[in-house]
């Protein structure tokens, strides 16, 4: 297919997490999705070894990095968006519903006055639908909430980076019970996406593989169409909200959510440190 990108993929294993880098070939322009800074909650250490993989691989490509993208502010891992940034460049971007999520969650951590709800930490707020320059290959961002309030979609070329919308058959979709989630926005949000062609790539953000199967990262619309355990065809809105909302029911809260959201709002840069010079997480006791 014509403008097909090539779509080289890291897995970070703590968080089930993949990173997607797109180019067209090597010393093209490309575009990095959904980072991921190591985090150890027991200690509240940081480190850069998956984010360091993918520079050291944007170096010997030699590619040039227009944009940095978040599909969402995750819940689930923290963002190296802005140490990507400091090392190879690039617009950090996000969609510019973000300012929802930021203001809902200055709210919920009691956030420093200075900290704006405004999207302003980021480079550029992404708009419904609106095309990306990315050298010769077409960019377009789908506008796709239901996870959360702000969660958008990429299609590059023949491709989709779907971010947490869904997953591969076996596993289904996204939980909506953070703050902004909602089941029947959701449900049209997957059908938008699986309303393209069947041989559509679709790339995921994370694989939760049941049964020791191996992990994977790219599945096609066809196949979800078929298969998905959720939202498969012939599966009304209706009794996809039930599903959705009985089984959101159940769950736990994400293990890295707490510093994850904190991090992710501000664009992967930390909380001004205090006097002490030290950064701090916050976390809401009873709250969440």
């Amino acid at each position: 297919m014509e403008n097909a990108p090539i779509v080289k993929t890291f897995f970070d294993a703590p968080t089930w997490t993949f990173t997607h880098v797109v180019y067209e070939e090597p010393g093209s322009q490309c575009a990095i999705i959904d980072s991921v800074l190591n985090y150890d909650p027991k200690s509240g250490r940081t480190s850069t070894q998956s984010a360091d993989e993918v520079i050291e691989f944007i170096r010997h490509q030699n590619l040039q990095v227009n944009w940095i993208l978040e599909t969402h502010a995750h819940a689930d891992h923290l963002t190296a968006g802005s140490y990507i940034k400091k090392h190879v460049g690039g617009k950090l971007a996000i969609g510019k519903h973000i300012q929802e999520v930021q203001a809902v969650f200055k709210n919920i951590f009691h956030l420093e006055d200075a900290f704006q709800a405004n999207g302003s930490q980021f480079d550029h707020l992404i708009e419904a639908d609106e095309e990306l320059p990315l050298g010769n290959l077409k960019m377009k961002a789908l506008f796709v909430p239901g996870h959360t309030p702000a969660c958008m979609a990429y299609v590059i070329g023949d491709a989709i980076f779907v971010g947490d919308t869904m997953f591969m058959a076996d596993v289904g979709t996204a939980r909506c019970d953070f703050p902004g989630g909602d089941a029947h926005a959701l449900y049209k949000s997957v059908k938008r996406i699986l309303s393209f062609p069947d041989e559509t790539r679709l790339y995921m953000c994370h694989d939760y593989p049941p049964n020791d199967r191996e992990v994977v990262y790219v599945t096609t619309v066809g196949e979800e169409r078929q298969h998905n355990i959720h939202i498969h065809d012939g599966i009304s809105e209706q009794d996809f909200v039930a599903m959705r909302t009985a089984r959101d029911s159940t769950l736990e809260m994400p293990v890295l959510i707490l510093p994850s959201v904190q991090v992710n709002i501000r664009a992967g840069e930390f909380p001004p440190k205090e006097a002490n010079g030290v950064s701090y997480l916050k976390i809401p006791l009873n709250y969440l």
